[in-house]
This record gives structure tokens, sequence and C-alpha cells, in this order.
């Protein structure tokens, strides 16, 4: 799956009615099967870019090209569906529901998609992610980088052509950080699916061919 953002611009309004602005890109690509790693800032508006790419939050201008379909374009409910059936998302904070077992959380994450759910498929994702031990503890009985590990594992579900990670690394310590990365690296390149990774960490980017820098591309001073 391809990415292409043009002329992406999005804003928030302040206090005191003055916008904000936090993205303003002329052009981003990722190509089929491309891993990526990005840098920046704390506040830098990496989270906001991904949330834009999956149509969480709509930009304010441009295009957000996910093979030549501009989600940005897409009503509501075409737009979640489209996310749901072919991006996967790892949240820096998991974003796991706490009523519910490991399983349970993969199974739920299949049912937004429309298609069928596949226990077959997430018992597998959970037993490659070290967890076929731990499929019936709930989030608060798992340590944190068992969370990150339910977490990517329920991203790669639907079998996604595009992985988005904010962060998936900031919580974990140095062992989990390069298990997680190992399991999201690996899994995307055996099964073709196009990987963005935004991290503030050199150490963790430096795990990737291709480094780019927010700041590098991100023009918000020349929004007025």
């Amino acid at each position: 799956m391809s990415l292409v953002l043009k002329d992406v611009r999005k804003s928030y309004r302040e206090p005191d009615g003055r916008a904000l602005p936090v993205l303003n890109i002329a052009e981003f690509t990722v190509q089929s099967g491309e891993q990526v790693a990005l840098l920046g800032p704390s506040g830098g508006g990496k989270t906001t870019l991904l949330n834009v790419i999956s149509g969480i939050t709509l930009p304010d201008s441009g295009a957000v090209l996910i093979d030549n379909i501009d989600l940005a374009r897409l009503h509501e409910v075409r737009r979640d569906r489209f996310r749901a059936q072919k991006i996967g998302f790892v949240f820096q904070t998991f974003n796991l529901l706490q009523a519910f077992s490991a399983l349970e959380n993969v199974l739920l994450g299949m049912s937004f998609s429309g298609k069928p759910v596949d226990r077959k498929r997430a018992l597998e994702l959970l037993d490659q992610v070290g967890l076929s031990h731990r499929l019936h503890h709930k989030p608060s009985r798992l340590s944190v980088g068992e969370q990150q590990r339910v977490a990517v594992a329920r991203a790669l579900a639907n079998k996604p052509s595009l992985l988005l990670a904010d962060e998936p690394t900031a919580n974990v310590d140095v062992k989990n950080q390069n298990t997680i990365l190992d399991l999201i690296c690996t899994a995307c390149h055996e099964n073709q699916v196009s990987l963005l990774m935004v991290t503030h960490s050199l150490e963790v980017a430096g795990r990737f061919q291709r480094v780019d820098r927010l700041t590098d591309f991100n023009r918000t001073e020349a929004v007025a």
C-alpha cells in the first residue's frame, strides 16, 4: 500500500481564538512495503500526523492518498471501515479495553472490519508475540511489555496494508523495546505491510534504513 500526502495542513484553535498550526506538509510518501522511522520532538505534530493519515482526524486541507484513495474525502462511515480493513495502529498508550482479556481485545479489533472474526488468526498472533499463556488475562494482570504486545497483535489482526506505530516502545524497558521492534518490523516485512513508526528515539530510528525528520518537511512556520 502506497501512502502520499499532498498539501496537508492542520491547525487547532487556541483559547484566545488564534490558529495554532500543527501540520503544513507539501508532500510526503511511503512506498508499498517500505519501513520508515519518523523522528520528531514531543509536541512536534507526530501523533497528529498519524491521526490524519489514519482518518481519525481530518486535515483542514490537502489530500491523504492511500493507494490513490483520498481518505480525507471519504464519508465518516466509509473512512472508519477503510481504516479497520486497511490500517493497523499501535498506540503509545496501548488503548486496550480493560474489561476484556488479551484474546478478546484482538477479537474485538477484528470485528470492526466487517469481516468474520478469525479466532484462529487471533490465537496465532498472540502466540507469535509470546502470549499464548496469557490469552485470558485482562490488561490489569499483564505487564507493560505484555500489554504492548497485545496491542501489536491487535494492530495486525485484520492483515492491514499499512501499519502506523506511535512511539510503541516509549513505555517499555530496553529488553521489551527490542522485542517489540523485532515483532513489528518482522511481521511487516513478512506480510509486505508498509510501516510508518514515529519516535523521538535515535536508537529506535537507527533500526530503520529510511529515517526522516518531521521538521524537514513540516513547514508550520509558513502557516499564518
